[in-house]
């Protein structure tokens, strides 16, 4: 044998000690392999559907952070404890997604909507929005304005306030009545132009109160305003 094949020799020997110590070797006590299907099933009675993905968490239950206490759950809009509070309770516990916050911000678009298209004659914008009775009532007043030639014309300054007022629910259906405290200005005039109601320079404070309803069992998710009231 040349030195070159001892030096090959020696160095083979050499490696192979290395990895002997570096990865061992089998001596049959050996833990199996890491099986994350076996830990992902929760041993449970034979009645009992094992749940894959939840393994077993020997730490005590803490309230998660999503949680919202009872307290708190309409916190900002009506107080614990009040008929409000409690209207809007037997909403929630027919309509599990009901969001009075989001509720609000739907019925400020509305409220501004339903204001413009009654102005205008909007008759096809006012049916979407409207019940059946509360839409007779707004048709009637906008084909008075019709046979007279006259013409509304209502700018929004400002929606300053909306707040719940009362809520209720029964067989269904709930209702969420809202005061609204605005700022707009109205003038309604004839065919020459003429001036019959409103002011034209001036900025008019307005606080309406108005009532919406849907079916909660029913899989159209809006609300229909139901009644009117307004305080001058």
């Amino acid at each position: 044998m040349d030195i070159y094949t001892i030096i090959f020799l020696a160095l083979a020997v050499f490696i192979f000690l290395r990895l002997r110590n570096v990865l061992g070797q089998k001596t049959g006590n050996e833990r199996p392999p890491f099986d994350r299907a076996a830990r992902d099933v929760v041993r449970a009675p034979d009645n009992v559907v094992p749940l894959p993905g939840s393994p077993i968490d020997p730490a005590p239950m803490t309230p998660s952070a999503d949680v919202v206490p009872p307290t708190d759950r309409w916190k900002g809009v009506a107080e614990p404890g009040t008929p409000l509070a409690q209207g809007l309770n037997a909403i929630a516990a027919q309509d599990s997604s009901f969001d009075p916050q989001h509720f609000l911000t739907g019925a400020r678009g509305a409220y501004e909507m339903i204001v413009l298209a009654f102005a205008n004659g909007d008759r096809r914008a006012l049916k979407d929005l409207l019940s059946t009775e509360v839409y007779d009532s707004f048709e009637t007043v906008i084909r008075e304005r019709e046979k007279h030639d006259q013409k509304t014309e209502t700018r929004f300054v400002s929606i300053d306030k909306a707040e719940l007022v009362s809520a209720d629910a029964r067989d269904h259906a709930a209702q969420l009545t809202v005061r609204f405290v605005s700022q707009m200005i109205t003038v309604t005039r004839d065919k020459t132009g003429a001036i019959v109601d409103g002011n034209p320079d001036k900025v008019a404070d307005i606080t309406d109160v108005w009532t919406f309803a849907r079916d909660v069992g029913s899989r159209d998710p809006n609300w229909k305003l139901v009644g009117t009231g307004s305080v001058h």
